[in-house]
C-alpha cells in the first residue's frame, strides 16, 4: 500500500458492503424476471424471431408469464413439453410462435422427467462456454497479453461491418481492448434485437451474430499482430443476463455490467436490476469474463471531488456484489474517472490520489479508469493536454484498463485518426513514465494522502448509513449520483414474479456448483 490509508477503516467498509450485498440478495433469491427466463431459453437452444420479428425466448417466455406461470421457471415447462413431444426446445419455440402449441398445456408431465429431458442440452450449454474461456486461455498464452495499463478504444460508427474496419485499425495501431458502443437506448429494450446490425444510432445494437462478427475480426488482428485483442460489450439493461449469455457462447472478453447503473441512469427497477445483474455475473464469473462496473457515471452528474467517496462506496458495493455472484477478484473491473475540474488548484494532485486510493484498497481488481469528459471543450488541444495527465496519472497509479480520451471528444464521435492520436498519446506516456510510481512515494500527510484519507473516511460514513437504512433506501434518498429511484418505480418491474416452490433455473444450479468447486466466490 503507497499511501498510508487506515486498514481498520477499509475493513469496516467492507463489512458494511458485505451486509449491504447480503440484504440486497434476499430480495434477489426469492424472485426470477423474464429476461432471466430468457437467457435460460437461448441458453438451451432457442435462438430466432418469429414472422414479425419477436425474437423466440421473448414469445415462449411471455406465454409463460401471461399465463401466470413464470414463477415455477421456463427450463420446466420446456422440458415438459419434449417430453410429451419429443421436439426439440428450438422447434418447440417455433410452434408457440406460430399459435400451434400451448407450452403450459404438458403439466401431466412428472418434474423429474422434465429435468431429465433437458440434461443433455444444460451439459451442451455449458460445454459451449468452457470451451470458449479454454479457447481464451489458449490464445492468452500464444499471443502478448499486453501490458497494463491496457490501452481500451470505442467504434461506434452503428453498422457492425464499419465497426470492424474502426477496430482493426485501432487494433493495428497498438489498442489492446477495443468496446463497441450500444446504439442509444437499446438497455430500455426488453428484447435483444437478431441479426447483424447496420443502423445503430450513436452506437450499434447489441445482437449475437454482431458479437460473432466482431470476435471473428478481432481474433484475425490478433493473429496477425501477435497481440490478444479483447472485445467488450454492455451487459446492463432490461437483458442483462441475456446479453451475458450471448457475450459468453461468442467469447467476449469484459462486459459493461454495474450492479445500480441501470437503476440510476436508466431508470430500470431496482428489484429487476438486482436479480439480473446477479445472473448475468454468474454467467460471466463461469465464462472468465472481467465485469466492468460504471462509478464513473456518478462523476457526469455530480462533482467529482465533493462526490468521490459515493463512487468510493459503490466500488465496494460492487465488490461484495460480485462476489456473491462468483466473481473472483480478477474478474472485477471497478470503475472511476478523472473528472475534476481541471481548474481547481492542484486538480491533478486530487486525481492521483482517487486513483492510488482505488490501487490501494482494490490491489487484486482490474480498475478501469475513464477519461476527462465533463470539462472537455471544442479546443482539442486543451484537451490532447488533459488527456496526457489522464494517462500519466493511469501508468503512475497503477491502473489496468485505461479508456483513452478523444481530443474531439466535445466535437463529434471519433474518426480513424483521432482514435490514432489518442493511442500514440497513451504509448508515449506509458513508455516514458512506466516505472514512475515504482520510484515515488507520497509525502507522509501531504495532499495526495490526506484527500486519499478523507474519501476513505466519508465513504465509510456513507456505507454506514446505507447499511442502516438499505440500499433501496439509499437510492430512493439520492445517495448515489443525487438521482433518486423508487423500489417499486421504473421500468420492468412488471418482468418481475416471486419463484415457486418448485422453482428450476438448471444454469443457475450447474454454474453455482462449477464455480465453488473451481475455488470461485459463493454463489448465494
Amino acid at each position: 500500500m503507497k499511501l498510508n490509508l487506515d486498514t481498520t477503516r477499509i475493513a469496516r467498509c467492507r463489512e458494511c458492503a458485505g451486509d449491504i450485498a447480503d440484504t440486497i440478495m434476499e430480495g434477489v433469491n426469492r424472485v426470477t424476471t423474464t429476461t432471466i427466463e430468457r437467457t435460460v431459453c437461448r441458453l438451451i437452444g432457442i435462438d430466432g424471431v418469429d414472422s414479425a420479428g419477436v425474437p423466440l425466448p421473448n414469445v415462449l417466455v411471455d406465454m409463460l408469464h401471461e399465463a401466470g406461470r413464470l414463477a415455477s421457471g421456463a427450463a420446466c415447462y420446456v422440458g415438459r413439453a419434449i417430453v410429451a413431444t419429443g421436439l426439440s426446445p428450438q422447434a418447440i419455440a417455433e410452434k408457440v410462435a406460430a399459435g400451434e402449441m400451448d407450452i403450459v398445456s404438458f403439466d401431466s408431465v412428472e418434474h423429474d422427467l422434465a429435468r431429465a429431458a433437458l440434461e443433455d442440452l444444460v451439459a451442451k450449454g455449458i460445454a459451449r462456454i468452457e470451451a470458449n474461456a479454454e479457447r481464451r486461455r489458449e490464445l492468452m498464452e500464444k499471443l502478448s497479453p499486453g501490458i497494463e495499463p491496457l490501452i481500451y478504444v470505442i467504434v461506434a460508427t452503428g453498422n457492425i461491418y464499419e465497426d470492424v474496419n474502426q477496430a482493426q485499425s485501432a487494433a493495428k495501431a497498438g489498442a489492446d481492448i477495443i468496446a463497441v458502443i450500444r446504439s442509444t437506448a437499446q438497455s430500455l429494450l426488453d428484447y435483444v434485437p437478431y441479426g447483424a446490425t447496420t443502423e445503430g444510432f450513436g452506437g450499434t445494437f447489441a445482437t449475437q451474430e454482431n458479437f460473432r462478427i466482431m470476435r471473428k475480426a478481432l481474433d484475425e488482428t490478433s493473429l496477425e499482430t501477435g497481440r490478444y485483442i479483447r472485445l467488450v460489450n454492455y451487459c446492463s439493461g432490461l437483458c442483462m443476463p441475456e446479453i451475458a449469455a450471448m457475450g459468453a457462447m461468442e467469447r467476449l472478453d469484459m462486459m459493461l455490467n454495474d450492479s445500480m447503473y441501470g437503476i440510476l441512469f436508466r431508470d430500470i427497477n431496482m428489484k429487476r436490476t438486482f436479480a439480473d445483474q446477479h445472473f448475468s455475473r454468474m454467467i460471466n464469473a463461469f465464462a472468465g469474463i472481467t465485469i466492468n462496473t460504471g462509478e464513473d457515471n456518478y462523476l457526469t452528474t455530480s462533482d467529482a471531488y465533493q462526490e468521490a467517496h459515493t463512487v468510493l462506496a459503490s466500488q465496494f458495493i460492487n465488490e461484495a456484489l460480485a462476489h456473491r455472484s462468483g466473481l473472483p477478484d480478477e474478474q472485477i473491473g471497478l470503475g472511476h474517472a478523472f473528472e475534476i475540474d481541471p481548474a481547481m488548484t492542484n486538480a491533478f494532485l486530487y486525481e492521483v490520489a482517487q486513483a492510488q486510493m482505488a490501487r490501494d484498497i482494490f490491489p487484486n481488481e482490474p480498475l478501469k479508469y475513464m477519461p476527462p469528459t465533463k470539462y472537455m471543450t471544442g479546443d482539442i488541444f486543451r484537451g490532447y493536454l488533459m488527456n496526457g495527465m489522464f494517462n500519466l496519472a493511469g501508468v503512475m497509479t497503477g491502473q489496468s484498463i485505461q479508456l483513452l480520451g478523444m481530443l474531439t471528444e466535445a466535437v463529434h464521435t471519433p474518426h480513424i485518426h483521432d482514435r490514432y492520436l489518442a493511442i500514440r498519446n497513451a504509448k508515449y506516456v506509458f513508455s516514458t513514465a512506466r516505472d514512475l510510481g515504482c520510484e515515488m512515494t507520497f509525502k507522509p500527510g501531504g495532499i495526495v494522502e490526506t484527500r486519499a484519507q478523507k474519501v476513505l473516511d466519508e465513504a465509510a460514513v456513507t456505507l454506514e448509513q446505507v447499511r442502516e437504512i438499505g440500499l433501496m433506501a439509499a437510492i430512493e434518498e439520492g445517495v448515489f449520483a443525487g438521482i433518486s429511484r423508487a423500489p417499486d418505480g421504473g421500468r420492468g418491474l412488471d418482468g418481475v414474479a416471486e419463484k415457486a416452490d418448485d422453482y428450476w433455473n438448471p444454469f443457475e444450479d450447474e454454474i453455482s456448483a462449477r464455480l465453488k468447486k473451481n475455488g470461485g466466490g459463493a454463489c448465494d
